[in-house]
């Protein structure tokens, strides 16, 4: 299965909200489905999420198209509110999310090991778009 020393890639971002919305947003489903995608041609129909050790969490990432789709889910491994997420892939793949509140800000660091298909350059790209996206749809909001 895999390479047994997979490359571990981070993406980082600085949301100009507090901790407590960040979580907030980061977790709750109706949120998830909002933010969950790299570029506008793409959606999130379908998200569940299970926020505790051993929960699981899924999510329905589609083109709007609907030429293609895929399922993105695991299983928690940590969750400490407000400072750490992570999580087990599918394929067994480590992803840990770090919030670290600045005053009125929320630095949120994402760790996870890259998958074997892709360039690495195109993954880490795909995920701070992600997660680019996060920040703005999280600052839109006055309140999770």
């Amino acid at each position: 299965m895999g390479t047994s020393n997979p490359v571990t890639l981070t993406v980082e971002a600085i949301v100009n909200k507090p901790v407590e919305h960040v979580w907030k947003v980061w977790t709750e489903p109706a949120h998830i489905k909002q933010w969950n995608n790299a570029s506008e041609d793409w959606h999130t129909p379908h998200a569940e999420n299970d926020l505790r050790v051993g929960g699981a969490f899924s999510s329905r990432m589609e083109a709007k198209d609907g030429s293609f789709g895929f399922d993105f889910g695991g299983t928690y491994d940590q969750v400490d509110l407000h400072e750490t997420i992570a999580y087990s892939l599918g394929d067994g793949r480590k992803v840990k999310i770090s919030f670290v509140p600045e005053g009125e800000t929320t630095k949120i660091v994402e760790s996870f090991e890259a998958e074997e298909t892709n360039a690495v350059e195109m993954q880490q790209a795909g995920w701070q778009a992600i997660l680019d996206n996060f920040k703005k749809y999280a600052e839109s909001l006055e309140e999770a």
